[in-house]
């Protein structure tokens, strides 16, 4: 399954249409919070299981997404972290 579009919308949610006629909605905070990068995961082992993230609104805002080949989009964040590849299974995961 790959995305035919994907937008921003009330600058909280991703929304992903799919080629198969469906749709995700995947919160901003979860898609940051769930950066699938070797800096988040590096930053998530050191802290405890109960640490609860407190995002700025830069952190939460998207500055661009882009295509990675035919099975990921990559999201640059307002405060320029840019290293997180989402692969669509992820991002269908994130909208459950």
């Amino acid at each position: 399954m790959s995305p035919k579009k994907i937008q921003i919308k009330e600058k909280k949610f991703l929304i992903v249409d799919w080629d198969d006629n469906s749709n995700s909605a995947i919160k901003l905070y979860n898609l940051r919070h769930y950066c699938p990068c070797a800096i988040c995961n590096a930053e998530k082992e050191e802290r405890s299981k109960t640490y609860i993230p407190i995002y700025s609104n830069e952190q939460l805002t998207v500055s661009q997404i882009s295509m990675v080949g035919q099975y990921a989009v990559g999201i640059t964040w307002k405060d320029g972290h840019n290293t997180g590849i989402y692969e669509f299974k992820e991002l269908l995961k994130l909208s459950e």
